[in-house]
């Protein structure tokens, strides 16, 4: 049970779980906390600390010297500390499972995946990180025209310091490991900001990194609310102790930014790499970063274009596993399916069909369909249905809500003056665009703002990588649906969905810098033939 057992820990005395700093579970001095509103019965289930100023600068600071002593750790014992977090992930499934049951309505099954599939990431991580960060290059200066070999080039990969994490409410843990596994194996520090919806999971799973042994002040997890906790971020010198925040104007715009975007923290000055999924949010946040490396995926709305020659059948179950999985609440959902007007009447039966069998319900009960995560993102999905509605859609179901439960719902003859056309919804509403060519359904594809992933369905490989190349996404899947995963696969973003490659290798090169030794030689030195 969550709270219990070797989690006992982390609950006070008055029910409210602790935040996790200097290797310990701390009750807040601010003596608040934060309610976290089971999406099912839409009354709160959980509270967290909400954190003070005074206690993120601390834990900022704590996380700054555990680095340095961090970095000094052989590659070898990192592994280790993060096999025994993985193993421990995996052991403590259920626990975990159950937070996101009720924090985020996910259905039971994919909830234990989930924290499954976090431990295999870790354990993937460190192997990966030893093969990776294990090797240098060697580097010769006759190699550059008007050179003799006078000069002799190492070069290392070093960790960057103290990285900061913000994960999304739909994988709480598992995106949250995807940031702090390739961070901890690349020798830095991590602090970690959980979304308030799918804070207590990502708190168990803090659990188990402590469990496993890591050092003290080397992870962080602080839970509250931005605007409560985030002005630290523009009062904190620079790790040389002699520069403060870069003028008042600044400080000033990320003050105002905090206040408009309460759940999340912003990259300051002793933050040296923000790694963020979500939304519009991120757009911001890189606007406000400075020079730090950034690694975001901010949404997309992922076009999946079904040719004439297409395998209906296999469309059809892809579009409803890509576009219903998890209430269609996954950045790489299927969000609208560009299909020719050929063809158009024969998928939507198929994909009526299989709407049709899809369990509407509580997650508890392993439902295909569980509530969204808020009121606001129900009422935000509503919007679109009557907008769509208004338009001129055929809508195939009778649209149906209860609460934050909405029945899945598929919208055909959607038009391009509709919302729901360019929208993420990030809920079980999909439209249908029918099309008259492939260039037509390219054109939708690249005006949108979006550009995470797509998918184009046809027997004919030459036109697949056609369309592939001519699509401006940063995944293409040819004959499936959008997925994130394998999580050691690249996974990156065009345009407004966001910045640098994911990716369990592309991760740990991206929390790390270059660091460069030159010999210098009095005489040229050739090795002998």
């Amino acid at each position: 049970m969550a709270g219990t057992g070797v989690f006992a820990e982390l609950v006070d005395g008055d029910g409210v779980f602790k935040y996790y700093s200097s290797g310990e579970w701390k009750k807040s001095s601010s003596g608040k906390s934060v309610p976290i509103i089971n999406p099912t019965t839409r009354q709160p289930h959980f509270k967290v600390q909400a954190c003070t100023q005074e206690e993120v600068n601390k834990l900022i600071e704590e996380a700054k010297t555990a680095q340095k002593s961090w970095a000094k750790t052989p590659l070898w014992k990192r592994a280790e500390l993060l096999h025994k977090a993985a193993a421990l992930l995996k052991e403590h499934k259920v626990p975990i499972a159950e937070c996101l049951v009720k924090e985020i309505a996910k259905p039971a099954k994919d909830a234990a995946t989930e924290a499954v599939r976090s431990g295999d990431l870790v354990s993937y991580c460190a192997e990966e990180g030893v093969r990776v960060l294990g090797e240098g290059k060697f580097m010769v200066s006759d190699s550059f025209p008007g050179n003799e070999r006078t000069k002799y080039c190492l070069t290392a990969k070093i960790p960057l310091g103290v990285i900061l994490a913000i994960p999304p409410f739909n994988y709480p843990v598992n995106l949250a490991v995807s940031k702090i596994a390739p961070a901890l194996i690349a020798g830095n520090s991590i602090v970690l900001k959980p979304p308030t919806q799918g804070a207590v999971a990502a708190l168990h799973m803090v659990h188990c990194f402590h469990l496993a042994g890591f050092p003290k002040g080397l992870i962080s997890c602080v839970t509250g609310r931005g605007s409560e906790i985030g002005d630290f971020l523009t009062m904190h010198p620079m790790h040389s102790g002699t520069a403060y925040a870069r003028d008042r104007k600044q400080s000033n715009d990320l003050v105002e930014l905090y206040l408009h975007c309460p759940d999340v923290l912003i990259c300051g000055l002793n933050i040296f790499c923000c790694c963020f999924t979500g939304g519009d949010t991120g757009i911001a946040i890189s606007k406000k970063a400075g020079m730090i490396p950034l690694q975001m995926e901010l949404g997309g709305k992922d076009a999946c274009i079904i040719l004439d020659d297409a395998d209906l059948d296999l469309a059809a179950a892809n579009i409803v596993k890509g576009g219903f999985s998890y209430s269609g609440q996954r950045c790489t959902a299927v969000k609208v399916v560009l299909v020719m007007e050929s063809v158009a009447n024969a998928l939507v039966e198929k994909v009526k069909a299989k709407v049709a069998k899809l369990t509407v319900g509580l997650p508890e009960d392993d439902s295909d369909i569980t509530p969204v995560v808020t009121e606001s993102s129900a009422n935000f999905i509503e919007g679109l249905v009557v907008d769509a509605k208004q338009k001129g859609a055929t809508f195939c179901q009778e649209y149906r809500r209860e609460g934050n439960l909405i029945w899945p719902l598929l919208l055909d003859n959607v038009r391009p003056d509709m919302r729901i056309a360019w929208e993420e919804p990030f809920g079980p509403v999909l439209p249908v665009i029918r099309i008259t060519s492939v260039e037509e359904g390219i054109h939708h594809c690249n005006a949108s703002n979006f550009g995470l992933q797509g998918c184009v369905f046809t027997r004919d490989i030459s036109k697949a990588i056609l369309i592939s190349d001519a699509m401006e996404t940063g995944t293409v899947q040819i004959n499936s649906a959008p997925a994130r995963g394998p999580d050691h696969f690249p996974f990156q973003g065009l345009k407004d969905s966001g910045i640098g490659s994911q990716g369990i290798t592309n991760s740990i090169n991206m929390m790390t810098k270059i660091k460069t030794t030159v010999i210098n030689l009095p005489t040229p030195s050739y090795t002998m033939g």
